[in-house]
């Protein structure tokens, strides 16, 4: 279970992946960016994530 800290933290990127999306003057390309950020990291952990690609 992760700590409170840890929770924080995460929430914290969170809200800035947001922020950097909404600020982008290419919201399409930080989009994507972001999301293949999110994908790498859900994939060092072992999560397949194809099945949740819409």
């Amino acid at each position: 279970m992760p700590s409170d800290k840890e929770m924080i933290n995460n929430l914290i990127d969170s809200y800035t992946s947001l922020q950097r999306i909404k600020k982008a003057d290419d919201t399409e390309k930080e989009l994507n960016y972001q999301l293949k950020i999110l994908k790498a990291k859900l994939e060092s952990f072992g999560i397949i994530t194809s099945d949740l690609d819409l």
